[in-house]
């Protein structure tokens, strides 16, 4: 049997970050031009996943050092703005993320601005909400960042009855480099342990952001980064971006 300890997977993991900055480096900073010329324009980046993926825009958005015009959409804002009820969002013979036909309705949920970029994350990049929300925001005329895993998306037909998936929507596409399945570590039988989308997923969150922040430094224009509300001055700056994104964020 295949040893299992917390030093394989950090081994492994390792291997797998290097994998991903090496191949994916020159996307990740083309996705960070869409985000900077949306920012610089008074857009603010919507950022979309379902199931687990929803972390991708925890990850990004209302931290310490993050951009405060991250817009996290959750397919729970059905509910809570009364479009489904709970029974309905939770039905487990009809999986929400894997409906389609949904995605405009939540789109329109939601301010939208023509200057607005678009991240979408999906593993399997199959489902069909996702796959939907890609489709309106290219219809509604917005770039669109796709994060997906290659191995993954390219190893199980769509749900989607267009049969497209995920990736084929993506002005820029990158790949998290995670396995099928998302489980990384073998343990010598036919199931495998400690999935990895959520640790590459924040490594790619985090890494727009900073290539984001570096591309609007050097247009001039500043970076709405949040403060730490410990330093002096902090408040009335948070305040002032608070303001600025309201209702949008």
């Amino acid at each position: 049997m295949t040893e299992i300890t917390m030093d394989v997977f950090y081994e492994e993991l390792l291997k797998l970050i290097d994998t991903l900055y090496d191949k994916e480096s020159g996307n990740i900073e083309k996705a960070a031009q869409i985000c900077a010329e949306s920012v610089a324009n008074g857009g603010v980046i919507h950022v979309f996943g379902s199931g687990h993926s929803i972390g991708f825009g925890m990850e990004m958005q209302n931290r310490i050092g993050s951009l405060a015009c991250i817009h996290s959409i959750d397919t729970a804002d059905f509910v809570l703005k009364n479009k489904f009820t709970l029974e309905e969002f939770k039905n487990p013979d009809n999986v929400f993320e894997r409906r389609p036909g949904i995605a405009d309705q939540l789109y329109d949920l939601y301010e939208m601005n023509p200057a607005d970029a678009f991240i979408i994350i999906s593993n399997s990049g199959i489902n069909g909400v996702v796959i939907d929300m890609a489709i309106t925001a290219k219809e509604r005329g917005h770039k669109v960042i796709v994060v997906t895993s290659w191995q993954h998306t390219t190893a199980e037909d769509s749900r989607h009855p267009s049969g497209r998936k995920l990736y084929e929507l993506g002005d820029i596409v990158i790949d998290n480099c995670g396995p099928q399945g998302d489980a990384l570590i073998e343990t010598g039988g036919p199931e495998k342990i400690c999935s990895v989308s959520s640790i590459t997923g924040a490594f790619i969150a985090q890494t727009i952001a900073s290539e984001t922040c570096r591309l609007l430094q050097e247009k001039g224009v500043e970076a709405p980064i949040i403060y730490d509300e410990s330093l002096e001055g902090s408040k009335e700056h948070n305040k002032a971006l608070k303001t600025k994104y309201a209702g949008r964020v």
